[in-house]
């Protein structure tokens, strides 16, 4: 009877706790929802910190909750909102200056270059701009190469060594494990499958790898040249003698200007402003000035708009969410902004390696019918590749920046055979079928030369479906389109070159081009997608699938960590894909 008594008690006590913790969490968000618009207070004399050692998105995201709209959320640490942050700044009697310190920065080429180039705006306002790391990666070293001076521990290192890409390939892997997957694809440089089927790197693949990092270094060097005055020649002596790798060096090849302790950087800050040792220096992160921004920006009225549509992930065919495009969201929210009379033009900003060629095609043809009602201008981040180029080719106008990734304009399927294994295992799978082609795939049977024949015919349809669409949106000849695809992948300033965009630049060109096309010339900026979440689904799952990301981390370690999570994604891709041609990691 104690047992039971104390067993009644423990199990009233968790259910009195999580009906506690439930009224903690919406009385919080009633607080919280009830606010001022300006949360973030924003001081006289203050600094600018322009620390970024988060993961960067172009779109933060907005997210709502049906039941529980205390809950929703809109953040304002994207790639735009940093972006917004800094322009404002320009402006702002009480930013003195923007100091980079330790960074760390976790985004793309592309996105790294969007914010040094809004740096640079910045410094025409005369404020000053000041870095300092402990290590300077070669990232955040091509950001802070802006400042006005830059800043080195005295034991401190710098990674300055040129670009550098590394492919896995599980060809063996394969014959070792039992496990192989039956690829078929389309296009002599359609690369994603291609770990699968060599253990070594094509030439072709090596070409193409070779000349987008090469044009993606061209960019950095020439930046960076242009901002140290430091000749482009001796930039690559500096990366191939790794001649900045520690203070000293960095000091003596010009890269750094001073050498100094974080405290003694913290001074030289005090005395740029204006204050004196002992006292306190009033700074701001970025992220609270973004916030900050924000609300200012809220309060601009107009009645014109341009939504600016994100597509930030793998396309999947679904709904979509954070991390994937679905046709469900991306198409939900064209329509949106198509029916919405105070919706002028549309923006399309994409970052996206591609992925599902259904779900490309059902959101190009949302596209295509938003574009009769109002003008798309295409923004393409770090990349707009395969499927990502598909949903782009039919915009009025494609607007990229240099760095852009873009084009692999190829065809592949793949699916997984267990048959060694199966036979390994003491495993046989037997099939009773009514007519000839009933089974199209079996994981414990290899693929038929018919079912290899059905899927290739279906590769080559959307291929040049593929090559077609792109014809028609770029107003090119289909032949020429094949001439500059084959699933080559191509920069910003090569795809210029061949007719795949119209001009290099950000986001503000795309909508400067947007507004134009409207006939406005101001306007209020609408972002989409908005991502509808259900909490009493989220609490159902709470804790189950972090605890097992952090299991896998621990046991197998990032690097083996992050081969698993690419593994297990290409094995789950279903249907016949439009991807980048491999996992990219630049170095």
């Amino acid at each position: 009877m104690d047992f039971i008594k104390r067993v009644l008690s423990t199990v009233t006590g968790i259910i009195l706790f999580c009906v506690l913790f439930f009224l903690g969490i919406v009385l919080l968000g009633a607080v919280l929802g009830s606010g001022g618009n300006d949360v973030v207070q924003v001081r006289d004399n203050s600094i600018l910190e322009l620390k970024l050692d988060f993961p960067i998105k172009d779109y933060a995201g907005k997210t709502e909750f049906a039941e529980y709209p205390f809950l929703n959320e809109d953040k304002k640490n994207g790639l735009f909102n940093i972006i917004d942050a800094i322009n404002f700044a320009a402006t702002d009697d009480k930013i003195k200056g923007i100091s980079i310190d330790n960074n760390f920065i976790d985004a793309g080429i592309s996105q790294t270059k969007a914010l040094r180039n809004a740096l640079l705006k910045f410094k025409e306002s005369g404020k000053f701009i000041v870095a300092y790391a402990d290590v300077y990666t070669q990232k955040d070293y091509y950001l802070s190469s802006v400042a006005d001076t830059i800043y080195i521990n005295p034991v401190g290192m710098m990674e300055f060594k040129g670009l550098s890409s590394e492919q896995l390939y599980f060809k063996d892997f394969q014959e070792k494990s039992g496990v192989k997957m039956e690829v078929v694809r389309f296009g002599k440089y359609k690369s994603a499958v291609e770990p699968f089927l060599e253990n070594e790197m094509s030439d072709n693949n090596r070409e193409q790898i070779t000349v987008y990092l090469n044009s993606l270094w061209n960019e950095m060097k020439q930046d960076i040249s242009k901002s140290r005055m430091i000749d482009e020649i001796r930039l690559n002596i500096i990366a191939d003698s790794l001649l900045a790798r520690n203070a000293t060096l960095a000091m003596s090849s010009k890269m750094v200007d001073k050498i100094a302790y974080h405290d003694e950087y913290v001074n030289g800050l005090r005395y740029a402003v204006g204050v004196e040792n002992d006292k306190k220096l009033k700074t701001i992160s970025i992220y609270d000035y973004a916030i900050h921004t924000a609300s200012k920006l809220k309060l601009k009225t107009n009645k014109n708009r341009i939504a600016v549509i994100y597509a930030e992930g793998e396309i999947i065919y679904g709904e979509g969410d954070e991390n994937n495009i679905g046709q469900g969201t991306m198409n939900a929210s064209l329509k949106k902004a198509r029916e919405d009379d105070k919706v002028k033009a549309v923006v399309l900003r994409i970052n996206s390696p591609g992925g599902s060629a259904l779900a490309s095609e059902l959101i190009w043809r949302e596209i295509e019918l938003t574009k009769k009602v109002k003008p798309v201008i295409v923004s393409m981040g770090n990349l707009a590749a395969s499927g990502g180029y598909y949903i782009a080719c039919n915009a009025d106008k494609i607007i990229a920046e240099p760095t852009t990734i873009t084009g692999s304009i190829g065809v592949f399927g793949m699916l997984p055979n267990g048959k060694v294994l199966a036979d390994r295992m003491g495993i046989n799978a037997e099939q009773v079928v009514t007519n000839k082609n009933a089974v199209t795939f079996s994981f414990f049977e290899p693929m038929s030369e018919d079912q290899h024949a059905f899927i290739k015919e279906g590769i080559i349809d959307i291929y040049e479906l593929f090559t077609k669409r792109v014809a028609d949106g770029r107003d090119m000849n289909q032949d020429d389109v094949k001439a500059i695809a084959q699933g080559r992948v191509w920069t910003g300033n090569d795809a210029l070159e061949n007719g795949l965009v119209d001009e290099l630049g950000g986001l503000d060109l795309a909508l400067k081009y947007a507004a134009e096309a409207a006939g406005i010339e101001d306007y209020k900026i609408n972002e989409f997608p908005i991502f509808k979440k259900d909490l009493d689904k989220m609490l159902q799952e709470f804790g189950l699938v972090k605890a097992k990301e952090t299991i896998l981390k621990d046991e197998l370690g990032e690097v083996q960590y992050n081969i698993y999570k690419e593994v297990k994604t290409l094995t789950q891709r279903k249907g016949i894909q439009l991807l980048f041609p491999y996992s990219l990691d630049v170095k």
